[in-house]
């Protein structure tokens, strides 16, 4: 079962791993993921909104992801 204490601590388990280990996002979910004995793709289900939103940013950069427009301000 997926409970709130279970995200915070995944999450801050992510942030602390690239900050650590200057490792992008991608790699520090699928780690934690591992560290934690489950997939990926539970890993993805715990992820906040900021830590998704920085995935997307690097799987544009990386051409994992479609560049999205951006409007010129």
């Amino acid at each position: 079962m997926i409970t709130d204490e279970l995200k915070t601590q995944f999450c801050n388990e992510v942030l602390k791993f690239t900050q650590n280990n200057k490792e992008t996002y991608i790699d520090a979910v699928l780690l934690t993921s591992e560290k934690f004995g489950f997939g990926p793709e539970v890993g993805a289900k715990l992820l906040s909104k900021p830590i998704i939103e920085k995935i997307k940013v690097e799987g544009e950069e990386i051409n994992l992801l479609p560049k999205m427009c951006k409007l010129p301000f």
